[in-house]
């Protein structure tokens, strides 16, 4: 048995005397905490600001890369380092606290950044995407802990809403911005300007992490050594994941193979990183995991689908098309903030229920604008009202995460419920990808250069993504009926 540290033992009766002495009138913008919420939401900023920006640079830049045969490896590369990522975060988070992960994890974002920026060959890029991948897997799940660990219970909805209220602005300026900055001065600007801007975040954010939140969780009883199993675990995910991936972007009878064994490393593997009973939605901290990964998963994949086809079946410029799910971020954010009253803390269940019928209905109502007589803006009404229930949803797993978890075990749990997001847009984007090209979805793109528009019309593609991925979301509506503990 190990004798904790003596700063360690301070921090924990300190953290724990805060939060029974916290007056009921702070908030999450009050003195104690001002310093800690504008630094850590402002991570979240920049990194919402990059996940718009750059993608909108990443086609010039494979394009003048020669790799955009590889195009795809660009965005698997940043997701299957960033699944190890998270549970190393876990570990590292659980044991030593969140302080040295989120230092890391953000000095690999920049660091791949600036890599992918300087690349002079698409492998290079690539790389560079896999070291930011593996940075931000860090930084998401750290920020977690912070969460759990430097505010009160009754703080954490508030924060959570303003994690999301942090991504409206970049959503509708990111991908203006990048399209200006890649036009006049180069795609690879957009890559090596963003780590200057972690300068201010990091001197704000990390005093306040190391006065708050620093050190081990539990005591002398606090495991100090990382679980191995884990981490080995966590390496089984990730590439399975790559080789997943890798399968379903190449429909051929030789992809069987690395798909099959990326489904046999990923089965086993997630069983052991997930809490016992996720897969049967065990009630408790099971089901608000599994719902997690139902709500991302089937709202992510059918949003992915959504400009293609207003610009392939309805004529819609690429701008319009991208513009028609910008009001989104801020009705996102409205559910978010509304999931954040504390007088409908007790119907939280019943918020999250209510999100999903929303999610499930604007994913079934957004292949109507294949009709022609129904206008194309339907999608964009639609659209607001599914991220209006996203709001609710994902902000409240979070809440509810770090209320059924163990301090010494909200890294592990963190990294659970950031595993079951990731694997299932994986999952669901994959088979969504492939029942699109099945349907013969590959050719929607001729669509816009085609003399009558005709040739590349297969609106049927289009309904085989939504429709299957409405259905999911209406599960996560029954999953949502058992995440309270009896």
């Amino acid at each position: 048995m190990t004798v904790p540290e003596p700063r360690d033992t301070e921090v924990a009766v300190s953290a724990e005397a805060s939060l029974r002495t916290a007056a009921p009138a702070e908030t999450v913008l009050s003195r104690a905490y001002r310093a800690l919420s504008v630094g850590i939401v402002s991570v979240v900023v920049l990194i919402a600001f990059e996940a718009t920006a750059v993608g909108t640079a990443m086609p010039v830049a494979a394009r003048e890369l020669d790799g955009v045969s590889l195009y795809a490896f660009a965005f698997s590369g940043y997701f299957t380092t960033s699944l190890f990522g998270m549970v190393l975060s876990g570990q590292w988070s659980d044991r030593r606290g969140p302080l040295a992960p989120l230092t890391c994890g953000i000095a690999s974002f920049a660091l791949g950044l600036v890599l992918s920026g300087t690349a002079g060959a698409m492998w290079l890029f690539i790389l560079g995407r896999a070291v930011q991948g593996l940075g931000g897997g860090l930084v998401v799940v750290a920020l977690y802990v912070v969460v759990g660990r430097a505010y009160p219970e009754r703080l954490r909805p508030a924060i959570m809403a303003a994690f999301a209220a942090g991504w409206v602005v970049p959503s509708v300026v990111g991908p203006l911005a990048s399209g200006a900055v890649t036009e006049h001065l180069g795609w690879r600007w957009v890559f090596v300007g963003i780590p200057v801007l972690v300068v201010v975040p990091l001197a704000l954010a990390l005093p306040q992490i190391r006065s708050r939140a620093a050190g081990r969780v539990g005591g002398a009883d606090a495991p100090a050594s990382f679980d191995g199993r884990r981490i080995r675990l966590a390496l089984a995910v990730s590439l399975g994941a790559g080789l997943l991936q890798y399968a379903a972007q190449d429909l051929r009878w030789v992809s069987l193979l690395p798909g099959a064994v990326g489904v046999a490393l990923l089965v086993p593997a997630v069983l052991g990183l997930l809490p016992r009973g996720t897969y049967r939605a065990a009630r408790g901290l099971p089901s608000v995991v599994l719902l997690r990964g139902v709500a991302a998963g089937s709202f992510v994949a059918a949003e992915s689908f959504v400009p293609l086809m207003l610009v392939t079946q309805r004529g819609l410029s690429p701008t319009l098309a991208g513009l028609s799910l910008a009001a989104g971020g801020a009705t996102w954010a409205g559910g978010s903030w509304l999931q954040s009253r504390t007088r409908l803390e007790p119907y939280r269940e019943r918020l999250m229920a209510l999100g999903m019928v929303l999610v499930a209905a604007a994913v079934a109502t957004a292949p109507s604008v294949l009709i022609d007589a129904v206008p194309a803006w339907t999608v964009a009404v639609a659209w607001g009202f599914g991220c209006f229930g996203m709001g609710l949803v994902i902000s409240s797993t979070s809440v509810l995460l770090l209320k059924l978890s163990a301090p010494r075990e909200a890294g592990s749990n963190s990294a659970a419920l950031q595993i079951s997001d990731g694997l299932s847009n994986v999952v669901l984007l994959s088979a969504g990808g492939a029942a699109f090209a099945a349907l013969g979805g590959g050719t929607v793109t001729h669509a816009a250069t085609g003399a009558d528009g005709a040739a590349g019309s297969h609106p049927a593609a289009f309904t085989a993504v939504f429709l299957p991925m409405a259905a999911v979301a209406l599960v996560g509506a029954w999953v949502a009926t058992r995440l309270r503990e009896k």
